[in-house]
């Protein structure tokens, strides 16, 4: 009796625990508003609620786009009016923006620097209030409040008017919005009294790029609630009074009121990406009879219930801001794409619907994503952990893409191509998730598709990356292609990002080889395996650096290991010559483990006077052509690999100080200064490095491992995703206690750095004592395996 009791009686009280936990308010935790100086199109939107399509959002702005397709655009906390309020943020999707005013009626936004030019309105931000699932701003220009809140795919708006006999709702829906370039075509209609209807075509650049026969739909559907005086109706060519229908590029209605003081008049929107009908069906199923504060209450208690799952508890606040605040950065980032019936946008324009679900299966949305990236050393390591569904939908929505177009997509914005940076590394998170025992979905198709994406070239779309798998597998590396006046240049023979190419698809190999050795192919694991080892290629026996490497295997001349973007994609050698997360062991004995150490902690050091990042220059590439640059996805598996070289607490240290330093708590500097969060992967990273528990293989083997770190709060209690417990307790610890004096694991004297993921998955209590100085003895006796 007593052998069972136990374990099921912890886990009772973990369960207990954690129900008590959730009392607390974790919201109170997020500041939407960190980071927003320079930040991208789909990064501030307070008013949604976890992976939702409706993502609501003022912008000071996203009528001006970006000339490159991918800068920082929509929300800027250097700027002071606003020019509307946006329902669509996504990766190269943007638009049907509202918004209120009085006074003499405008229908165009105007300029930044001159807000009597346009319908924009100057704000101050002590009149703003940002949360997660609710956002408020009073517009000073016009003395109306305005409010934003969300459901899954609806979107509410709410402005309390002053007394005026013109106050007017500008539905601006003609019009480009942040990423989402020109629009082609857009119409918009009032039904009857209260109700409307529309839809805007965009050809967002990087759909011109990777996928130009591609074009991206936003459908809506709308209710307000008071019927207006009149309606006039706008295009970019006229303006039109008395009129209820506007179509084409610029269209627009204005709604016409007489407002008395403090009068309240509330707009839903409907949103979906299919269909004006499923839009109506979208809105019927989520908004009918929901008022605005039971939707807040709802958006709200959903980012509740989300943010819960991990529960911290620590004396320092700022240590909890940006814990809470990158998690909220995690589960806003990508968003659904798919309707209440399941229909989903496939590409041209066509509608797709996803297979029945039921049964016990976590019920798989398809959703828009920005490239997967760097994504395998934070956003997926926390799917894996607590929000296993999420990491379903994605895996889910790339085998539809492959069943629908024969390819994974780098990036996809409603089945559109939108590579990004030209590579593919979906299919190492497939077999991650597939490892780590993720497996809503046909594995076998997933295998089929995981390999092509590897080995396969004939007919490949160049939307979906790696051109230049012919040459890897030919040569066993890339080859090297000089710029000659173009920024990309990927074919069948090589690359000019030849270097970081053949690591990322070293890296991808292996993967895949794990995924085979798990299924028991052994004829692929051998080969994919073979592939995996193409980094030794360009390891350079004379500088122990990695150095890009022409087709007749010379190294390239003029070598420079701090230029970025030769042989290098937003990196150079120095930070490239890490990556080789799939063999740390193997790189570690390459370059000898007294020299690699003495390396990467210099490399640290000299790092940690520029914030680890590229200082206080506010840039998204801010940092690559510094030493260390975790302002970028290449670099954020470094810090870790002390725990491979023999020196954990190095990776205890600086760790630590890379969430101390790097990330902040204001507008500013937020996740650097300035730099590039994408959809969530920075605040990923800060969250996995807080618990202690990361992996440096993106969960990759075939028995994917967890390497500990230097955890940051007295406590933590997990809601593993499934649906066992962990807690993570720190004793003696404080700010200057950074490193690990000895850990145990239920009980268990834990004497390695590392544990078998799956066993952490079994839940139970992880306890740290920490302290002020390293202990060199601990965690040293087996280093985490390099199994190849």
């Amino acid at each position: 009796m007593k052998t069972t009791f136990k374990p099921i009686l912890v886990l009772l009280l973990f369960a207990l625990a954690s129900c008590n936990v959730k009392r607390e308010n974790f919201l109170k935790y997020v500041d939407p508003n960190i980071g927003t100086a320079h930040s991208r199109w789909f990064f501030y939107t307070p008013a949604a609620v976890p992976y939702g399509m409706a993502k609501l959002a003022p912008s000071t702005n996203g009528h001006y786009g970006n000339e490159s397709g991918w800068e920082a655009v929509g929300y800027d906390t250097r700027q002071n009016s606003i020019e509307g309020f946006v329902h669509f943020h996504e990766w190269q999707v943007g638009g049907v923006s509202y918004m209120p005013t009085t006074g003499e009626l405008k229908v165009k936004p105007g300029k930044l620097e001159d807000t009597n030019s346009g319908y924009r309105s100057k704000f101050d931000r002590k009149q703003e209030q940002a949360e997660p699932g609710y956002y408020k701003v009073l517009l000073e220009d016009y003395g109306i409040t305005a409010e934003l809140t969300a459901t899954r795919r609806v979107g509410f708006q709410r402005y309390r008017f002053p007394a005026n006999a013109q106050s007017h709702i500008i539905l601006d829906i003609g019009n480009k919005q942040g990423e989402s370039s020109d629009v082609t075509d857009a119409s918009i209609r009032m039904i009857d009294d209260t109700h409307f209807e529309g839809y805007v075509y965009t050809y967002p650049k990087y759909v011109k790029i990777y996928d130009p026969e591609g074009k991206v739909a936003m459908f809506f559907y709308g209710e307000i609630s008071k019927k207006p005086a009149n309606v006039t109706s706008f295009t970019a060519a006229e303006v039109r009074p008395n009129t209820n229908a506007a179509k084409g590029v610029g269209a627009g209605l204005v709604l016409n009121y007489q407002t008395s003081d403090q009068e309240v008049i509330e707009v839903k929107t409907g949103l979906s990406y299919t269909s004006i009908e499923n839009a109506k069906g979208n809105f019927v199923a989520e908004a009918t009879g929901l008022t605005f504060e039971k939707a807040k209450a709802a958006a709200q208690e959903s980012w509740q219930q989300e943010l819960s799952k991990i529960a911290v508890t620590g004396r320092n606040e700022a240590d909890k801001k940006k814990f809470y605040t990158g998690l909220f950065h995690a589960l806003l980032g990508r968003g659904i794409a798919s309707d209440v019936n399941g229909a989903y946008p496939k590409h041209q324009g066509t509608i797709g619907q996803l297979p029945a679900q039921s049964g016990k299966d976590m019920k798989a949305e398809f959703i828009n994503t920005d490239a997967i990236w760097g994504g395998y050393w934070n956003i997926t390591q926390l799917w894996a952990l607590s929000y296993p569904e999420w990491y379903g939908s994605f895996v889910n929505t790339q085998l539809q893409l492959y069943k629908d177009r024969g390819w994974f997509g780098d990036g996809i914005a409603n089945s559109q191509y939108v590579s990004g940076v030209g590579t593919n590394f979906v299919g190492l998170a497939i077999a991650a998730a597939y490892n780590s025992g993720i497996r809503n979905y046909d594995v076998n198709l997933a295998y089929e598709a995981v390999k092509a994406n590897d080995l396969n070239y004939k007919g490949r779309i160049i939307g979906s990356g790696k051109m230049d798998t012919r040459a890897f597998l030919e040569h066993g590396y890339v080859p090297h292609l000089e710029q000659t006046g173009r920024d990309f240049v990927t074919d069948s023979t090589g690359s000019n990002f030849s270097g970081s190419h053949t690591l990322e698809y070293s890296f991808s190999a292996f993967a895949t080889a794990q995924m085979a050795k798990v299924m028991g192919k052994n004829e692929d694991y051998q080969q994919l395996l073979k592939y995996s080892n193409g980094w030794r290629a360009l390891l350079n026996p004379a500088n122990k650096l990695m150095q890009p490497k022409m087709a007749n295997g010379q190294f390239v001349d003029k070598f420079d290991p701090y230029q970025p973007w030769r042989g290098f994609q937003e990196g150079n050698a120095v930070q490239y010559t890490f990556y080789v997360p799939q063999n740390p062991a193997g790189l570690i004995d390459a370059i000898g483990k007294d020299q690699f150490n003495q390396r990467l902690d210099s490399i640290f050091k000299v790092s940690e006077q520029l914030a680890f990042g590229g200082g206080k220059t506010i840039d998204a590439f801010a940092g690559i052509n510094a030493i260390y640059n975790h302002g970028n996805q290449p670099n954020l598996h470094i810090s870790w690999l002390f725990n491979f070289s023999g020196k954990p607490w190095l990776t205890q240290k600086w760790t630590r100080l890379i969430g101390r330093d790097f990330y902040g708590t204001d507008p500013i500097h937020g996740y650097g200064y300035g730099q590039d969060e994408d959809q969530g992967q920075l605040g990923s990273w800060y969250v996995m490095n807080a618990l202690g528990l990361f992996d440096v293989k993106g969960l990759t083997d075939a028995r994917p491992i967890i390497q500990l770190g230097s955890p940051l709060f007295d406590k933590a209690e997990i809601k593993l995703g499934n649906g066992q417990y962990l807690s993570i307790q720190t004793n003696n610890n404080a700010a200057e206690n950074v490193y690990v004096q000895s850990a145990e694991f239920n009980g268990r004297p834990l004497d390695n750095c590392w544990l078998y993921r799956d066993e952490l998955m079994k839940g139970g209590k992880l306890v740290f004592t920490m302290g002020n100085q390293p202990n060199e003895s601990w965690g040293t006796k087996v280093p985490p395996p390099s199994a190849q």
